[in-house]
């Protein structure tokens, strides 16, 4: 089952989808999904739909939400901050957790790129809620891609304009001033849940060593990863595709179900 879902909060109305397995007639596990920069709730080649449909098969639940300022959500890009990511997040947890579905001791989550690092400062700020917590591609490296190689490409640009254009989307000045704050990497260290990485061998975007400094430096042998060699970003071919999949339903499986 799957439905189209809205809550507001501080007049900003977000806007997602909830699916359900079939046989939902009583509390069902739930896993709340993070969509990456520039994405939304479907995400690159629906891999987001395709995962909740994964799921819903495996008699797990899951809600995807366009951020606040992306997708069908309110606000515009341009509005768009880190923080005020981190705080939809918290408050798209809360609405999983006031569903009547929802078995609240059996919350997974799940980040893709910026979503993935936004997932990991939630799992440890909310470690009580969270039993689970699924990695794609996890951009914790953001702050220093964002004032590293950002900076060069764009930095004149946004010291211009006070905004740059992203490939249709405006990115202004108080992004990259809010998430020069912020050390995911430290932020993220302290959850007590399993953990499992998904990323692949050729991400032009969050490089595959990123991925051994968060095994290394914050979750140690709270975790596992996933390596899928040749793969990009979003794991944008079929096979790849598949593995995310398969592996993190499997995960979920085991650490929501078993």
């Amino acid at each position: 089952m799957q439905k189209a879902v809205e809550f507001t909060y501080d007049g900003k109305t977000l806007r997602g989808m909830l699916h359900l397995p079939d046989e939902a007639r009583e509390k069902v596990p739930m896993v709340v999904m993070f969509h990456g920069f520039t994405g939304n709730k479907v995400e690159s080649h629906f891999i987001f739909v395709k995962m909740s449909r994964a799921l819903e098969k495996a008699g797990i639940g899951s809600v995807r939400f366009d951020f606040y300022g992306s997708g069908e959500s309110d606000g515009d890009f341009s509005e768009m901050t880190f923080s005020g990511e981190l705080e939809d997040a918290r408050q798209i947890l809360d609405f999983v957790k006031r569903q009547p579905t929802t078995d609240v001791e059996r919350i997974g989550l799940l980040g893709l790129s910026m979503g993935g690092a936004i997932a990991g400062i939630i799992a440890r700020e909310r470690k009580e809620d969270v039993k689970a917590l699924v990695l794609w591609a996890p951009a914790f490296n953001m702050p220093e891609l964002i004032m590293g190689e950002g900076a060069r490409q764009y930095g004149a640009i946004m010291e211009s304009l006070g905004y740059v254009d992203i490939g249709g989307l405006k990115l202004d000045r108080a992004f990259v001033e809010d998430i020069a704050k912020f050390n995911i990497f430290e932020l993220s260290r302290g959850y007590e849940g399993k953990v499992l990485i998904v990323h692949g061998t050729n991400d032009e975007a969050v490089e595959y060593r990123v991925s051994d400094r968060i095994l290394q430096e914050v979750y140690r042998d709270n975790a596992s990863r996933v390596t899928i060699e040749g793969a990009d970003h979003t794991f944008k071919n079929l096979e790849w595709e598949r593995k995310a999949i398969e592996e993190s339903v499997k995960f979920f499986e085991r650490e929501l179900k078993g």
